[in-house]
């Protein structure tokens, strides 16, 4: 079953045994919430961490590209494409995929930003929101970002997420991880010492499950296909 920002409160409450009004509880509750998510979303590689932001453009004569952010901030750009003509945009141009590569062999190839423009080929990171290409646009092209970025966290004005949506099980064991430190049940010596660990366990068998799922949606299957693995297949997809 799914679960919404209120269930989820209510079924937290209730594994921890506390009042969903206690000011202590409703203190923790954001870092719980933060602590499952971003751990969830380092370790599922999630379509619907996906976005593509063709809003930005290079500027003439200029190597250094900042990541736009009108959908939200990246954390790992997979593709950047230029799109020609630089009249054209994401929608009616041409993509002119960019081949990742280090800053290092930019700054060899092309030393002066300014010599040798043309419609970029490489692209380099300098730190998160700045990259580098190579050589230095000659026009003003339209660029296209696509990568990864954190959804919205579920809230009380975010009512549900994915995680919420398809893998409530998943997240509800991740957050009963953090909860069995708030309530000092994390190590050695406390009262129920098996209690954190036993939650690691759940949360590490559900995420197996969860990440072929994912895998799956991607072709990245048993044989590059959307199949379920089989132990009893013989011969295995390959």
């Amino acid at each position: 079953m799914s679960l919404n920002f209120t269930t989820y409160t209510n079924q937290l409450a209730n594994l921890m045994v506390q009042q969903v009004t206690d000011p202590n509880f409703v203190t923790f509750q954001p870092g719980c919430i933060d602590y499952a998510e971003q751990r969830m979303y380092r370790e599922l590689d999630l379509q619907v961490s996906r976005v593509v932001d063709a809003t930005s453009a290079l500027s003439s004569g200029i190597r250094n590209f900042t990541l736009p952010t009108a959908i939200g901030i990246y954390t790992v750009v997979e593709q950047i494409n230029v799109i020609t003509p630089v009249t054209a945009f994401s929608s009616n141009g041409t993509r002119n995929p960019l081949t990742p590569i280090t800053k290092e062999y930019l700054d060899f190839a092309w030393p002066i930003a300014t010599a040798n423009t043309g419609v970029p080929v490489y692209y380099a990171p300098i730190n998160n929101t700045t990259y580098v290409v190579g050589p230095s646009p000659d026009q003003a092209y339209h660029v296209e970002v696509i990568g990864t970025q954190r959804p919205a966290p579920l809230s009380a004005s975010n009512s549900s997420t994915f995680l919420t949506q398809f893998l409530p099980d998943v997240f509800m064991a991740a957050s009963m991880i953090f909860a069995t430190a708030y309530q000092r049940d994390f190590g050695a010596q406390v009262d129920d010492p098996a209690r954190a660990a036993s939650w690691e366990s759940q949360y590490t068998k559900l995420m197996q499950s969860a990440n072929i799922e994912e895998l799956r949606k991607r072709f990245l299957g048993p044989g590059w296909q959307a199949m379920q693995p089989s132990p009893i297949a013989t011969p295995p997809r390959v």
